[in-house]
C-alpha cells in the first residue's frame, strides 16, 4: 500500500513520530484514530455478541446417532465458552495478520446445517460432523494458498461487487428489523409489523428508541453514536426487565425479549470450560455415511464459506473506503487465509466453522478502518469467556438498531451500479434482493453470477465472460440443485 491512502473521510499523509500501533495498523494513513478504532471494535462486538448465546442454542439441543448432545449435560455453557474463545483468537488474527476491520465467529447457517441436516439425520456423531467442517476448512485453505479463491474473487465484475455490498446492507438491515421485533412472520402474509400487525411490547420499544437515538446522534455527527445508542438502549432494557419482569419470547409471551432477557446477573464472572477443544473425528463420517455423501456435504459447506466471505469483505471494505478501483480490499489473500484457518479452527474446537461477520460493518460505521478494531473486538470476545453473564445483559433489541443504520450506509453504494445497462443491472438486482428474501448471502451471490453468465451468452458476449465466472456459475447451479442430486444418487444424508 502506498504511504498515502484515500478514504471517504480525507486523505492523510503519514507523519514522523507516530506510535508503533499507529504505524503497524496504518491508522493515520487510513484517516482514523485509535479512539475510533476502539469504539468501532466495541460496536462490532456488541453487534455480534449474540452468537455466544445463539450458537449453543443451535448446536446444543440436537442429539447425534448415539443420543448424545454436544458437550453433554453442561454442553450449553461449554459451547458458549469455546464459541467466544475461537471468535476472539481468530478475530485478533484477522486484525494483526490482515489489518482489516473484520471480525469472525461461528457462522450462522453453517451451524444450523451441521446441527439439523448432518447430525439431526441420526447417522453421525458430533465428532464426525465437526470433522467434516475441518475437511472443508482445509480445502478452502488450499484454494487460498494456490491463489484460486482470490482469482475467482477478482474475476467478479466490479459493479457486481458493488451489488454484493448493497445486498448485504439490505440483508443486515432486514436481520436487524427481524431480531429487533419490528418485523415478524405474518398470519396471512410472509411478514408483518411487530408481533401481530402492531408495535406491541416493551422490547420493541427499546429497539425503536435505540434506532431513533442512533439516527439522531449520527445525523448530529456525535462521536460514538452507535455505541452510545447500544449502551443507552441496554440500560433502558435492564430497567424495564427489572421492574416489569418481561421475560423471553414464547407462545405464551409473544412480546417478550427475542433471545435473552437483560436481567442483572448474580455474578459477573464465570470460569469457562474449554473441554470441547479437539473433540472431532476427521474421517469418521466416511465410515458411517460413505464417500459420496461426505463429498456432497463438504461441497455445501465449502460453497457457503467460499463466497460468503468474499461478499462480506467487499461490503465492509466498501463501507470503509478501502477498496481499489477493481473493488478489491487490501491484503485480500491474508484476509482469506485467516478466514480459511477460522473454518478449520471452528471445526477442531467443536463449535462449527468460523467465518467473517457482516456485523463488522457496524464498527466501520462507527469509524473503524484498520485491524486494530478487530483486535479490540477479539479481546472483548476473550474477556466474554469469563464475563458471559455480563455479555448476556445486552439484549438483541438493544444491539440490532446498529445493524439497521449500517444497512442504510451500505445501501448508499447503489448509485455505483449502471441501472440503465440491463446486462449488469439485472444480475445486480437479483444479487441485492435475494440476499434478504432468502436470508442467505450465498443465494444472492449465486443468482447474480448465474444471471450474469446467462445474459452475456444471450446477447452474444460469451467471450467477455471470465472463465472463473463460468466455473462459479456452474458451482452455484449444483449448489441450488443439491437436493435433487442427492435423490438422483440415492444418497441418504
Amino acid at each position: 500500500m502506498s504511504p498515502m491512502t484515500t478514504t471517504p473521510e480525507k486523505t492523510v499523509r503519514p507523519e514522523p513520530g507516530r506510535s508503533f500501533v499507529d504505524r503497524y495498523f496504518k491508522i493515520t494513513e487510513r484517516g482514523s484514530t485509535v479512539g475510533r478504532e476502539v469504539r468501532g471494535g466495541l460496536v462490532t462486538f456488541f453487534a455480534m455478541s449474540y452468537i455466544i448465546i445463539l450458537n449453543p442454542l443451535i448446536l446444543g439441543g440436537v442429539p447425534d446417532m448415539n443420543g448424545e448432545t454436544l458437550g453433554g449435560p453442561d454442553g450449553m455453557a461449554k459451547i458458549a465458552a469455546v464459541t467466544a474463545l475461537v471468535a476472539g483468537l481468530l478475530t485478533i488474527a484477522m486484525g494483526v495478520v490482515a489489518n482489516f476491520p473484520l471480525a469472525l465467529a461461528a457462522g450462522l447457517g453453517i451451524n444450523a446445517l451441521i446441527a439439523y441436516q448432518v447430525v439431526g439425520a441420526g447417522n453421525v456423531t458430533w465428532a464426525d460432523a465437526m470433522g467434516l467442517v475441518v475437511i472443508e476448512g482445509i480445502i478452502i485453505l488450499v484454494l487460498v494458498l494456490t491463489g484460486f479463491r482470490e482469482a475467482v474473487f477478482r474475476a467478479v465484475p466490479v459493479e457486481l461487487k458493488t451489488a454484493i455490498s448493497v445486498g448485504i446492507g439490505l440483508f443486515i438491515a432486514f436481520v436487524g428489523f427481524v431480531n429487533g421485533g419490528f418485523v415478524s412472520p405474518g398470519g396471512g402474509t410472509p411478514l408483518e409489523l411487530g408481533a401481530s400487525g402492531s408495535l406491541a411490547g416493551w422490547p420493541v420499544l427499546v429497539f425503536v428508541i435505540g434506532l431513533a437515538l442512533a439516527i439522531v446522534l449520527s445525523v448530529r455527527k456525535v462521536r460514538g453514536a452507535l455505541l452510545i445508542a447500544i449502551a443507552a438502549a441496554t440500560v433502558l432494557a435492564v430497567i424495564l426487565e427489572s421492574t416489569l419482569s418481561i421475560g423471553t419470547s414464547s407462545e405464551d409471551n409473544p412480546t417478550g425479549w427475542h433471545l435473552n432477557a437483560p436481567a442483572v446477573p448474580d455474578s459477573l464472572v464465570a470460569v469457562p470450560d474449554f473441554s470441547l477443544l479437539g473433540q472431532f473425528s476427521l474421517l469418521g463420517s466416511f465410515e458411517r455415511i460413505g464417500a459420496v455423501a461426505v463429498v456432497l456435504l463438504v461441497f455445501s459447506l465449502l460453497l457457503a464459506d467460499f463466497f460468503d466471505t468474499m461478499g462480506t469483505m467487499v461490503a465492509v471494505g466498501g463501507e470503509a473506503g478501502l477498496l481499489d478501483e477493481e473493488g478489491n480490499p487490501p491484503n485480500t489473500r491474508r484476509i482469506l487465509v485467516v478466514d480459511s484457518v477460522a473454518a478449520i479452527a471452528g471445526g477442531a474446537a467443536s463449535v462449527s466453522s468460523n467465518t467473517s461477520y457482516v456485523e463488522s460493518a457496524t464498527g466501520v460505521g462507527e469509524g473503524a478502518r484498520t485491524g486494530l478494531a478487530s483486535v479490540v473486538t477479539g479481546c472483548a470476545f476473550l474477556l466474554s469467556t469469563f464475563l458471559a453473564p455480563l455479555v448476556g445483559l445486552v439484549p438483541e433489541e438493544a444491539a440490532t438498531p446498529a445493524l439497521v443504520f449500517v444497512g442504510f450506509l451500505m445501501m448508499t453504494q447503489v448509485t455505483g451500479i449502471r441501472w440503465t445497462d440491463w446486462e449488469i443491472a439485472i444480475p445486480a438486482f437479483l444479487t441485492i434482493v435475494l440476499m434478504p428474501f432468502t436470508y442467505s448471502i450465498s443465494v444472492g451471490l449465486g443468482a447474480g453470477f448465474i444471471a450474469f453468465v446467462l445474459i452475456k451468452v444471450a446477447v452474444g458476449k460469451a467471450r467477455a465472460i471470465h472463465p472463473l465466472m463460468w466455473l462459479a456459475a456452474a458451482m452455484f447451479v449444483v449448489y441450488f440443485t443439491i437436493g435433487p442430486i442427492e435423490n438422483l444418487l440415492g444418497v441418504n444424508l
